[in-house]
């Protein structure tokens, strides 16, 4: 909105004594009449303070214009620029010889021994291993992080046992817990199922944890007034407020939970793509070691990519910043 001062020509001045000051105009919009009628008030109380003053500006409001907006790139594409660039450099430092094939295979290396390893069978077997270890071990920790974080946020009692255990725990880095692992639970599949669900409790506890605190006082202030009982305030107020929290570290958890499973199919695994990654560490196979970590990144790309869908359908009653700009 733009706001412009003018006197309106052939009228009296506001101030002038015994005259009435200038009130809106007929068929004025209501915009336009509340700045005249607060015109005529600043005349009228200056004509009864004795005063002369000088003539009052009248305000008007009208609509800015807006700025023609020219060609804007979609962010779709601007979201591919990123990824698209480092390909980019990355195959032109592999073709001028900057990067010898043996620090570092080239892209078209790469995409041919993916296609090898599709046609072959072994790179869809090995995404199915990991997937199924990586899907156990997030439920597990998910379920042992839900448990814990409600009960700590929601009673007194479950905090102090809990919380403080927690991050005395969070302390530790749970990579050194591989060997303790081992010896507590062999090494067949069951130390890398808890090494995912451990490396996932830790994120989803603490951002579930800070939702259920972080709730309004004066909502559930309010809801207590209108008679919600325990049952009702934690149904429709404290988990609701936490939700967004929840789904943070949802997120937060998920890219945790491909990250544990890189260290713990490292450790005497018969499929899956820490074993790719290990035989080809062995006869110094950079393509396959980057294929497979291209293949981490994409799942965790893609779960990313499913939390931000169940946000926009679970968090629609919550206003939101997206940032300005194009």
């Amino acid at each position: 909105m733009s706001v412009q001062e003018h006197v309106t020509p052939g009228a009296a001045p506001p101030g002038n004594a015994g005259e009435p000051a200038a009130g809106p105009e007929p068929g004025a919009g209501p915009q336009e009449a509340v700045a005249g009628t607060r015109a005529g008030a600043a005349g009228a109380g200056a004509a009864t303070s004795g005063a002369a003053p000088a003539a009052a500006p009248r305000l008007t409001i009208r609509p800015a214009r807006q700025a023609r907006r020219g060609f804007r790139v979609p962010r779709s594409v601007r979201r591919a620029s990123g990824p698209v660039g480092v390909l980019l450099i990355w195959y032109l430092a592999g073709v001028s010889g900057l990067l010898p094939t043996s620090v570092l295979a080239s892209p078209v290396d790469v995409l041919r021994q993916a296609w090898d390893l599709t046609a072959n069978g072994q790179l869809p077997s090995a995404i199915v291993a990991s997937g199924k270890r990586a899907a156990t071990g997030f439920a597990i920790g998910a379920v042992i992080a839900l448990v814990l974080a409600l009960t700590a946020g929601l009673f007194r009692l479950g905090e102090d046992v809990i919380d403080s255990s927690m991050g005395m725990f969070r302390a530790i880095p749970w990579v050194g817990l591989i060997p303790l692992f081992i010896v507590w639970f062999g090494i067949d599949e069951t130390p890398k199922i808890a090494l995912v669900a451990l490396g996932v409790t830790y994120p989803l506890y603490f951002n579930i944890y800070g939702g259920i605190r972080s709730a309004d006082s004066q909502l559930i202030e309010a809801a207590r007034m209108l008679g919600l009982g325990r049952i009702g305030l934690i149904r429709y107020v404290i988990l609701p407020s936490a939700l967004p929290g929840a789904l943070i570290g949802l997120r937060y958890a998920l890219s945790t939970a491909w990250l544990a499973l890189v260290f713990a199919e490292q450790v005497n695994a018969s499929n899956g793509i820490g074993y790719l990654m290990s035989n080809a560490q062995q006869y110094f196979r950079t393509d396959v070691i980057v294929l497979c970590l291209a293949v981490y990144a994409i799942l965790g790309l893609l779960c990313d990519f499913v939390v931000r869908l169940l946000s926009k359908r679970l968090l629609t009653w919550r206003a939101s910043f997206d940032g300005d700009g194009a």
